[in-house]
């Protein structure tokens, strides 16, 4: 199997984040960085592809709160787990998305709702670079990656969107990958996702009849938008990507040439 050319049937999204170009004219090595969704799903035809992967460490983004309902990660061989959980319960956004998902009565929400859910992911976004477990979280994941023996580094969160594509964004920025590529892969999610998507909408309209399908889409979309959110609050609270990564994420010089050095080719 091409470290390259696998596919995860309960994972659609999975995806190598080997190959992408850097502004020096260098690429992350393939097999090094694995993006996926949580992993409860996959398919008995999917674990011999996954422990071709041979990841050294996986890292769960999720809280005890979302694992407790979730299907336990099919994983192969003994890789380190190491959970970072990057959510806020008591933020109104996030309970808000959560109710959405769950199919939970909105009424408590009603202001949120006026301002419309992709106005909800973006302060999701946007809390991504300044909320504190979101800090302590994508900074310990990014010093995970940059220690070989973390290595291949399998990350993930629950739909493998948001917090997985704000962390592939904050590893692919650090090792200097261009911004349309980096933009690029966050994007992927959707074309991926096609027919999950689909299914999963159908299934929460018929959770909650009265739902606005048009509310739905925003929540399991990627969307340039929500990106934009995360890239504006960047500059907003440090000014460059690279004060984020460093006052921010407390990502030191040091940490991201050990990230050149082991992901680079």
């Amino acid at each position: 199997m091409s470290v390259r050319n696998w596919e995860l049937v309960g994972a659609p999204n999975a995806r190598d984040l080997g190959g992408l170009p850097t502004t020096d004219g260098r690429r992350v090595r393939a097999g090094r960085l694995i993006r996926t969704p949580a992993l409860g799903r996959l398919t008995d035809e999917d674990l011999p592809v996954l422990g071709g992967l041979g990841a050294a460490c996986v890292v769960d983004l999720r809280d005890d709160s979302e694992t407790s309902v979730a299907p336990p990660d099919r994983l192969v061989g003994a890789p380190r787990l190491v959970c970072l959980p990057v959510l806020d319960p008591a933020h109104p956004v996030f309970t808000y998305v959560s109710a959405l998902l769950l199919g939970h009565d909105l009424g408590a929400y009603d202001e949120l709702a006026r301002q419309g859910t992709p106005a909800a992911m973006a302060a999701i976004y946007r809390w991504f670079v300044t909320g504190r477990a979101a800090r302590e979280g994508f900074g310990r994941a990014v010093r995970l990656a940059a220690d070989p023996a973390n290595l291949p580094l399998l990350f993930h969160c629950a739909a493998g969107k948001d917090r997985t594509g704000w962390l592939a964004v904050v590893l692919l920025t650090a090792l200097g990958v261009e911004e349309d590529a980096v933009r690029a892969d966050y994007l992927r999610h959707n074309e991926l996702t096609v027919s999950l998507r689909e299914v999963l909408r159908d299934a929460m309209v018929r959770r909650r009849p009265e739902l606005d399908p048009a509310a739905v889409e925003p929540v399991l979309e990627a969307r340039p938008e929500y990106l934009d959110a995360a890239y504006d609050e960047v500059r907003r609270a440090h000014g460059t990507f690279d004060a984020y990564l460093a006052d921010g994420l407390g990502i030191t010089a040091e940490i991201r040439a050990a990230l050149r050095t082991h992901l680079l080719e």
